[in-house]
């Protein structure tokens, strides 16, 4: 029994007439009158009986009818479904990102871009730390996470590069350098700096205290926080200052400002890590939404 078999006959049971059939398939009589012969002696039952008017079923054609009515639906439905699923617009896709890369208009362009072009997609976003996010990844858990790349991640992950910023101060909004704007980092050679741990995010970690150094002065260390947010709240606090990216302008607290640096201030970029060796073609469409910044960043 083929398919078109099953087509050829809920036609005829439809029209109940062989010709009108035939002509609605857009094939002759002949040939649809002995697939129908055809289907008839693999079922061992006869389907039609014939009339002066056409054909009308028999209580076995009835029965077979009702059994196999929804299966060229079923297979048109299945093949779309499977179409839709070889192109990646059904489906699951997990993506995380650190709490600076949330608010970074890079990052909210690239998710807004795929809910628009992949609707149906289940999208499940998740934000922790650098540090928490690359374990999930190497336990595929995520299936890619916005993070600011160290060259070992580079080794082990695709990395595709999707922002980049400089680095900016924020500082209690009563530090006597908030009065200026540009303000020389070295005004903050006194102030303590609170920085996340170095394990929880090297990249941006090391990105201060290589700008500090370059200023003439070593960091002071004071309270460390667990992600970009929090530094800002505790500077907001008045327990210290610190460089963070500029997309943190747009997390507005009271109690501290931003500023930038005199000169300018060194480039962090933030990247969209998954694995070497994708295979899925829902997370390969992600990807190719993440465009490369307009300017190269001179990183980490």
């Amino acid at each position: 029994m083929e398919l078109r078999q099953l087509r050829y006959f809920l036609t005829v049971a439809e029209e109940g007439n062989v010709t009108r059939a035939a002509a609605r398939l857009g094939m002759a009589q002949p040939p649809l009158s002995a697939q129908i012969r055809a289907l008839e002696r693999d079922l061992g039952a006869t389907l039609f009986h014939r009339t002066p008017r056409g054909v009308e079923l028999t209580e076995a054609g009835h029965a077979f009818r009702a059994a196999v009515a929804d299966i060229p639906a079923q297979l048109d439905r299945a093949a779309v479904e499977t179409g839709r699923a070889a192109r990646g617009e059904t489906g699951a896709l997990r993506v995380g990102f650190t709490g600076a890369a949330g608010i970074d208009p890079a990052v909210q362009d690239v998710i807004r871009a795929f809910r628009r072009a992949y609707p149906q997609v289940s999208l499940t976003l998740t934000e922790k730390n650098t540090e928490a996010l690359v374990a999930d990844l190497r336990a595929h858990v995520l299936d890619a996470a916005f993070v600011r790349a160290t060259p070992d991640y580079a080794q082990e992950f695709r990395v595709t590069e999707v922002a980049w910023s400089e680095l900016v101060a924020v500082l209690p909004e009563d530090h006597p350098a908030a009065t200026a704007d540009p303000i020389a980092l070295a005004a903050l050679r006194n102030d303590p700096f609170i920085l996340t741990p170095r394990a929880v995010g090297p990249a941006l970690h090391d990105a201060v205290l290589a700008a500090c150094r370059a200023a003439g002065f070593e960091a002071r260390p004071g309270q460390t926080a667990p992600q970009m947010m929090s530094v800002v709240s505790l500077v907001a606090a008045g327990l210290g200052v610190s460089l963070v990216p500029a997309a943190m302008r747009h997390l507005h607290l009271r109690g501290c400002v931003y500023r930038d640096l005199l000169g300018g201030g060194p480039h962090v970029t933030l990247s969209l890590a998954s694995q070497r060796l994708e295979r899925s073609v829902i997370v390969r469409n992600f990807l190719a939404l993440a465009a490369p910044p307009a300017s190269p960043g001179t990183a980490e």
